[in-house]
């Protein structure tokens, strides 16, 4: 768990983003399809089922300009609910995506790339913000 970290029930944790990671939040039928599109470019990425949501990590400071429709960003005044490692199903968050040794952050615009793909596809009509 994060040094700074606050516990949670089933070994979560709520981490304040903008210091290990920002974070990239994505309406879940989107950010499955564009987790398709990035393969193996994706970093680790959370899924919260209660929000029908995922996140993507993303470098510190590297969501200063996002500007993906329908998605938000979380930086130092936001804060995730963390999984423990390895948690791959609910309930509760849960590693969609696995943080590897080295590949917790993914590449912004390769995941901006990946989503406005991923928006065409399914049409704006099916992605709510």
């Amino acid at each position: 768990m994060h040094a700074d970290a606050l516990p949670t029930l089933a070994d979560c944790a709520i981490v304040q983003a903008g210091y290990a990671w920002d974070a990239i939040r994505v309406p879940r039928p989107l950010g499955l399809k564009a987790i398709e599109g990035l393969s193996s470019r994706t970093g680790a990425v959370i899924e919260d089922p209660s929000e029908a949501a995922v996140y993507w990590l993303i470098p510190p400071g590297a969501s200063a300009g996002w500007d993906v429709l329908g998605t938000r960003t979380l930086g130092r005044t936001h804060y995730l609910v963390v999984p423990p490692a390895r948690r791959t199903r609910g309930p509760g968050p849960f590693w969609r995506v696995c943080p590897g040794v080295r590949k917790w952050h993914t590449d912004v615009g390769a995941l901006r790339e990946a989503l406005l793909d991923a928006r065409a596809v399914l049409g704006v009509a099916q992605v709510r913000p």
